[in-house]
């Protein structure tokens, strides 16, 4: 598990590989994500959108861009958290993903940049 604090957010990444939705043979690679946000200002804060860069260890890079995250703008009150779970493919054995949040802070209407930390994706096979 990796984590980053960004002016008052906490963002913690966890890290899965689904073998029984990935092929090998055919460089198909999934890896489920989850994240939590984690609120420790002193004020409520709304996620409005997210960026990622997703690169494979063949040298591919992605970028994605959207509003909020899995069909949400959470709002996320002092103290509490927001989780989720999301998914990545990659045609590689290896990669990482990392990128930022736009947030909001709802009592200041400042919006602020979060850092989602650096995340390694790696097939438990190529830990052998």
């Amino acid at each position: 598990m990796v984590q980053q604090v960004t002016e008052g957010v906490s963002i913690m990444v966890e890290t899965f590989y689904q073998p029984a939705h990935s092929n090998p043979v055919n460089s198909e690679y999934l890896f489920a994500y989850r994240i939590t946000i984690e609120n420790l200002s002193a004020h409520p804060m709304k996620l409005l959108s997210r960026h990622w860069h997703i690169v494979d260890s063949n040298g591919t890079h992605r970028e994605v861009e959207g509003d909020g995250v899995v069909g949400q703008q959470p709002v996320v009150s002092p103290g509490d958290t927001y989780q989720y779970t999301s998914a990545c493919n990659l045609n590689s054995d290896i990669g990482k993903m990392y990128g930022t949040y736009l947030m909001e802070n709802l009592f200041h209407k400042r919006k602020i940049t979060v850092a989602i930390p650096e995340f390694q994706l790696i097939a438990p096979a190529k830990l052998n």
